[in-house]
């Protein structure tokens, strides 16, 4: 739905309409709230709209990475696998918005490029003219949004097909009887490795830097299994809200034995070792890291689990080069984000698929027909595949003109890195609150867990101060930097800030290298932001 171009007053306005757009919208026009979304798509989806690359896939389990906030949906909506892919994730998108009629309420094609506080009201502005005056902004604009292109001489050179794993064609690609260059092997090339792999002539895979994967294990879920979880979905969600620091719970989707978290690895003989994480390994997916519970904060133990992965590498993939070359060494397993894969190592014992380790002959320019290494060795495709990751976080953030009270702007206020309260609001930028912002748990989360909990906590908020009639809130700057000190002090107490990851901005030349998420778990997170609010909202000012 189209907005005419000019000016338009609404209390409210959202920028984007993916999963916390589209619940901040249900749950601000049930308040009776004038709402208008602004999406830069021209559908509903976020993330789930614009990643269509082969395999794309969530790597929370399907039934956990769902809206627990109607029973009724909940209900009726039938994940088909464990892992859902991306068309069926957009499909549940789309019937969101559809149930509970929030069209009628987003804009599509609305790319916002100011966010401007006008002393008592927000200015917002899209490139197509449109402006809107409101009283309250929400910036729901996601934390994986900004594609990273590779800072690579001549990527513009190539003359074949050239497709970014962010920015897939609706229409899909066919790369049958063609020669694939992908360059990036983060969670989207991982993802689609495998399925370009099985489509092409040939697939060359350019790796600077090995991840971590662990097998998904996916599979078609049993209609008799999920019947019975059903009947004991409002025990699940409280699971997932409070139960494991990830907020995805314990699904127990496959029957295979569980065996509780150990404390440490340390200590313990290989076998030992083994013999804990070979059922979290059968089982599949990122539970392989609550295996034990120092995963995360105590070297040694982690090292252990690392030296796991790694045995796992070189007893999967059967050229013992490759092997090598595809097992992280340069940092703990789970500082960078760990990946969920469906055949991933495996596809390395395809005849038609090879990797390059551009960290040893790193690539120095594109060319009209593929790339030369420093080496000089040239390797020519028809099409090159770009998973290069994100500006993560703060990139989609930072991209509008954000400006707060006497004109302070988030680009120079975030300049060394990003400060927040809550990771939900700021000083200096009065009825402005971000969805899943820095300093929330946002992607070390279950993200459908944490957007509920930061739209209810902010909808709260609101409904507290229109009980009062309060005008405007903002965080004080004093909360704001205790709490950014705190998340600080959190990360530093693990082993996260050793990862050089995108969590720090390590992937962004220029970008100031800080932990963005708040690692201490969605429970410690719900428990502080309840506190605030019990205590009169502690930590804000109103007028």
């Amino acid at each position: 739905m189209s907005e005419p171009a000019g000016e338009h007053t609404v209390d409210v306005v959202v920028v984007g309409a993916g999963f916390a757009g589209l619940y901040l919208t249900y749950r601000l026009t049930r308040l009776g709230m004038r709402v208008l979304t602004l999406e830069q798509g021209d559908d509903v989806g976020g993330t789930w709209y614009w990643n269509r690359y082969p395999g794309a896939r969530c790597d929370a389990e399907s039934l956990a990475y769902s809206f627990s906030f109607s029973e009724e949906m909940e209900q009726e909506w039938q994940w088909s696998e464990r892992y859902a892919t991306q068309p069926e994730i957009l499909r549940y998108a789309r019937h969101v918005a559809d149930r509970f009629e929030l069209r009628q309420h987003i804009r599509f094609e609305q790319t916002v490029n100011a966010v401007h506080w006008q002393g008592d009201h927000w200015q917002v502005a899209t490139t197509a003219g449109l402006n809107l005056t409101a009283r309250f902004c929400f910036l729901a604009t996601g934390c994986l949004s900004v594609p990273q292109l590779p800072d690579i001489p001549g990527l513009d050179r190539f003359a074949g097909e050239r497709y970014q794993a962010s920015l897939w064609p609706h229409a899909g690609v066919d790369f049958s009887n063609k020669r694939v260059g992908q360059i990036g092997t983060g969670s989207s090339g991982i993802q689609a490795a495998p399925v370009i792999a099985a489509q092409a002539a040939s697939l060359t895979v350019f790796q600077r830097t090995p991840n971590f994967s662990v097998p998904a294990e996916n599979g078609v879920l049993d209609e008799h299994w999920v019947s019975q979880f059903k009947q004991h979905y409002r025990e699940h969600r409280q699971q997932h809200r409070l139960g494991l620091s990830s907020g995805f719970g314990d699904l127990e989707i496959k029957p295979v034995p569980r065996t509780p978290a150990a404390a440490t690895a340390v200590g313990l003989s290989d076998q030992q070792v083994a013999d804990i994480l070979d059922p979290f390994w059968a089982r599949g997916g990122a539970f392989f890291m609550g295996a034990f519970e120092d995963t995360l904060i105590n070297p040694e133990s982690n090292q252990r689990v690392a030296d796991y992965v790694r045995a796992k590498i070189r007893a999967t993939v059967r050229d013992p080069v490759t092997a090598a070359a595809l097992c992280p060494q340069d940092h703990p397993i789970g500082s960078k984000r760990i990946c969920v894969d469906t055949g991933y190592y495996e596809t390395f014992n395809r005849d038609n698929v090879a990797l390059v380790d551009v960290a040893a002959d790193p690539i120095q320019t594109i060319t009209e027909t593929g790339l030369q290494t420093r080496s000089g060795t040239v390797y020519e495709f028809d099409a090159l595949v770009l998973a290069t990751g994100f500006d993560a976080m703060t990139g989609a953030l930072l991209r509008m003109d954000v400006q707060g009270r006497d004109g302070v702007r988030l680009q120079d206020q975030w300049q060394a890195g990003p400060s927040s309260y809550l990771g939900l609001a700021m000083a200096d930028f009065p009825n402005l609150f971000m969805i899943t912002g820095p300093g929330s748990p946002s992607v070390l989360s279950n993200m459908l867990v944490s957007i509920e909990q930061h739209v209810d906590w902010t909808v709260a908020l609101l409904e507290h101060m229109r009980a009062r009639e309060l005008q405007q809130v903002e965080a004080s700057a004093e909360a704001q930097a205790a709490w950014t000190a705190h998340v600080d002090d959190i990360a530093q107490s693990t082993l996260f800030p050793r990862g050089g990851s995108w969590y720090l901005g390590a992937n962004v030349a220029g970008k100031a290298r800080v932990f963005m998420p708040y690692a201490a778990g969605v429970g410690a997170y719900r428990e502080h932001c309840d506190e605030v609010a019990d205590d009169n909202y502690r930590g804000f000012e109103f007028t």
